[in-house]
């Protein structure tokens, strides 16, 4: 019921344009990340890795 309630207030006063500019931008950037990465993988220098402890 939530969501009917925001959809009505959004059908009445939509966001204005630079709003939805932002948000297709920020899409735009996410989506350009996401090919970067399948195209040309995940760096090994930025995976996280535990630290093994000290063998005796």
């Amino acid at each position: 019921m939530g969501w009917f309630l925001r959809m009505a207030r959004w059908v009445r006063h939509p966001p204005s344009p630079g709003l939805v500019k932002l948000v297709f931008v920020v899409i735009g950037i996410c989506a350009a990340i996401y090919g970067v990465e399948l195209v040309f993988g995940w760096p090994e220098s930025l995976s996280p890795e535990w630290p093994r402890p000290p063998r005796f």
